[in-house]
């Protein structure tokens, strides 16, 4: 039963209340979240602030079956606000119980999780949906996400995580949606949109978490947590829309960053908590720390304790402590010796409190708690399918030379080769600590389903991932020599990215080359299916291999997925939203980069003789690999010249731009149409493209779609330099394309 305290702030007499809160004659939210905090002591206040995750020694999930354990007098005492990566049912109902009904206020739990790309149905990391290009499939992959994840007890989700990136040795860049803030911010928002629904107190959605605020994704060096510098303008430019649009979309909190900004750490930086997100972005949401990141901020080397940490951060705006302890020990200490305003404390517990009310937490604590839906909504079958379709719009065709693909269902005999063809362990990939193993089907098994019954399908795994073993080569050549056609499964398994996943060689992890170019001496004709959780360096490859496709990390259906683009049942339309290097050498490098003084568009195999005093490098060209929006298909697209309303537009007037795109066969196909814009000439100088919208659209064989897209001033808009966000008067180039290199170009003029 409730206590006393607790049946009245909901509004109704214990009796009224029975094992449920009830919604009957409840007051107005604000009014019981402050009648709330005007009953609880510090410490309780305090306890509200105070995330712990399920087992102290494990990142990943902790599913708890005993009847009781050590959170448990914890949460009767009201230091714990939630408890992270534990899920079930079951279990998450007894401790509700415990809360609810054997703590002095009663006040339920959140529990929280990293549901980066899937609960059970794993789909594909973030970095390959994004590649789809598709919102909405990214939308409904995160709503399943959602109903399977709620279903075993998860409230508060911390996804997703929007950090631009323009680095690949950065092993985050897998959770995120790549370089690009146009295209990051609508992924941004499809993906909050999934995850919350139309209503938080819907018992199928949960609490999104935009993370990592701000600029995670451009650590110096590409290294996991490192120190994070740049200008103001770059920040607000490049790295800030995502965040901004996730909150847009009503996201209801937002996490910190582990890297400090420009001097301070981000979970005690009050420029972006305080004057940004509270102060111009107007966000009314609960902010959460990292993984003791609070704490860390000592490392740093910006506080000298955890106490003047903990001060700080909650000042900036950091509402929980997640796994830190810094609010639960020295705020208590803080507030009495005089050296901390209770009126911070309390403006922290009212956003917690808030989002707990939002949730429906407080009508009734265990509408998460559902065994009956976790047994029906987890892993279903519709599920299922949505994992496939998803995963095959998200894979990239980079290279099909002489239409080596799609392959023949009859093709005699296939060799699948490599030591991620037949691995159930890697398929899941990074953060997806709640798919089991032994679930997704693999790329071997994927294409022994799609063929004919009488093509024949040999394999080998010809090298390990974590070593550089030569002695399956050999074996892998022989299955190679008694194939029509070889498909080489290589890449990155689930911990070479994801976090504290950095690697300064981008190129094929182990002995991985060596195993491609042996089976490429077969003179076989090879398929490289590439599994990755970042953009790599694939120049070998490219120049010795018929046909590439990128697959990313796909999850459940990986090898299904697969085995659909391999033989042409779906035809590939993914497109890349980060940019591949020729190598290493050349990170960073994105599509939207500015023009310099000296920029230099020639053949950089010039004699060495002839010193040409450009922007360039003398052993590799500038261009990338394999550009942003690159993405081939098994049909061919025809663009028109691009039509414009007009040539010359006013500041309140709108341009419309239209092409012709035909679809000149063989197959069907998905194009994702690209506009990019270009200020000529700004009072600060402006990339040489940016995208600025897309349309993703099906074209039959032989049919012709026009697509047209609408431009305002706003479109044009940019921090000036007074650092005012405004459009300037001036030439304008318009492109429209299937890439950020091929593409069609006009031109027009914005006025006053």
């Amino acid at each position: 039963m409730f206590t006393a305290i607790a049946a009245s702030f909901l509004g109704c007499s214990v009796e009224e209340s029975g094992d449920k809160a009830t919604s009957e004659g409840k007051q107005p939210e604000n009014e019981r979240i402050e009648k709330l905090i005007g009953q609880m002591t510090v410490e309780e206040k305090v306890g509200q602030l105070n995330f712990y995750v399920g087992d102290l020694f494990n990142t990943g999930p902790t599913v708890r079956t005993t009847e009781s354990d050590k959170f448990d007098e914890l949460i009767k005492q009201g230091k714990l606000t939630g408890l992270f990566n534990v899920h079930g049912a079951a279990y998450t109902k007894r401790l509700q119980q415990i809360a609810v009904e054997e703590s002095r206020l009663g006040i339920p739990l959140l529990f929280g999780a990293d549901v980066i790309h899937g609960f059970k149905t794993v789909f594909p990391i973030p970095l390959a949906s994004a590649a789809s290009w598709d919102m909405e499939a990214i939308e409904k992959a995160e709503k399943i996400a959602a109903i399977e994840s709620t279903a075993a007890g998860i409230t508060f989700n911390f996804a997703p995580m929007v950090d631009i990136s323009r680095d690949p040795r950065w092993g985050r860049m897998a959770e995120g949606a790549g370089e690009d803030p146009y295209l990051g911010s609508q992924v941004a928002m499809a993906r909050v949109r999934g995850f919350q629904g139309e209503s938080l107190s819907d018992a199928q959605t949960m609490a999104a978490c935009v993370k990592h605020f701000a600029a995670y994704g451009a650590p110096e060096g590409g290294r996991d947590y490192n120190t994070v510098d740049m200008s103001e303008r770059s920040l607000r430019e490049t790295y800030l829309p995502p965040y901004k649009a996730g909150i847009d979309a009503g996201a209801a909190t937002i996490m910190t960053s582990f890297n400090e900004l420009n001097g301070v750490p981000a979970s005690g930086n009050a420029f972006l908590l305080r004057d940004i997100l509270r102060g111009e972005w107007g966000f009314k949401g609960m902010v959460v720390s990292d993984w003791q990141s609070i704490n860390e901020m000592v490392s740093h080397g910006n506080v000298a304790n955890v106490a003047e940490a903990a001060s700080m951060a909650l000042k900036a705006g950091v509402d929980m402590d997640m796994m830190g302890d810094a609010y639960l020990i020295e705020i208590p200490r803080l507030i009495e010796e005089g050296k901390l305003e209770e009126k911070h404390l309390d403006a922290a517990v009212r956003n917690v409190l808030k989002l707990k009310f939002d949730l429906g937490l407080f009508d009734d604590p265990y509408r998460y708690s559902d065994t009956v839906r976790e047994a029906q909504d987890i892993r279903a079958k519709e599920h299922l399918e949505v994992a496939r379709d998803v995963a095959r719009k998200s894979i990239v065709m980079l290279k099909n030379e002489g239409q080596l693909l799609p392959l023949n269902k009859d093709a005699g005999t296939i060799a699948v080769i490599g030591p991620l063809a037949d691995n159930h362990a890697d398929m899941n990939g990074t953060w997806s600590f709640f798919g089991e193993a032994q679930h997704p089907v693999t790329f071997l098994k994927g294409i022994q389903d799609a063929v004919g019954p009488n093509t024949k399908v040999i394999s080998a795994e010809g090298c390990n991932l974590y070593d550089d073993n030569r002695d399956k080569i050999a074996n892998a050549v022989t299955v190679a020599r008694s194939a029509d056609v070889v498909v080489m499964v290589v890449g990155e398994s689930a911990v070479m990215n994801g976090e504290a996943g950095s690697r300064s060689n981008i190129q094929l992890p182990g002995i991985q080359l060596d195993l491609m170019k042996a089976v490429a001496e077969t003179g076989k004709p090879v398929v490289a299916v590439v599994m990755s959780g970042r953009a790599m360096d694939l120049s070998w490859l490219d120049e010795n291999i018929a046909a590439i496709l990128e697959v990313w990390t796909l999850g459940s259906e990986s090898g299904h997925a697969a085995a659909d683009v391999l033989f042409g049942d779906y035809n590939p339309s993914g497109k890349l939203p980060v940019t591949f290097p020729r190598n290493v050498g050349q990170v960073p490098i994105y599509y939207n980069h500015k023009n310099t003084g000296r920029p230099y568009e020639g053949d950089y195999s010039e004699p060495k003789s002839e010193r040409v005093y450009k922007s360039k490098y003398r052993d590799v060209q500038n261009t990338p690999l394999y550009p942003f929006g690159h993405g081939l298909s098994y049909s061919t697209f025809e663009y028109s010249e691009i039509q414009l309303s007009a040539d010359t537009i006013g500041f309140d007037q709108t341009l419309k731009a239209s092409v012709k795109v035909t679809n000149t066969g063989p197959y069907d196909g998905e194009e994702v149409v690209q506009l990019y814009i270009r200020d000529l000439v700004g009072s600060v100088t402006r990339p040489v493209k940016e995208l600025k919208g897309f349309k993703k659209l099906m074209i039959k064989n032989g049919e012709t779609k026009e697509v047209e897209f609408e431009i305002t001033s706003e479109d044009l808009a940019f921090y000036t330099i007074d650092m005012s966000h405004k459009a300037e008067p001036g030439a304008f180039q318009l492109f429209i394309g299937s890439s950020s290199e091929d593409v069609k170009q006009s031109g027009f003029y914005l006025k006053h």
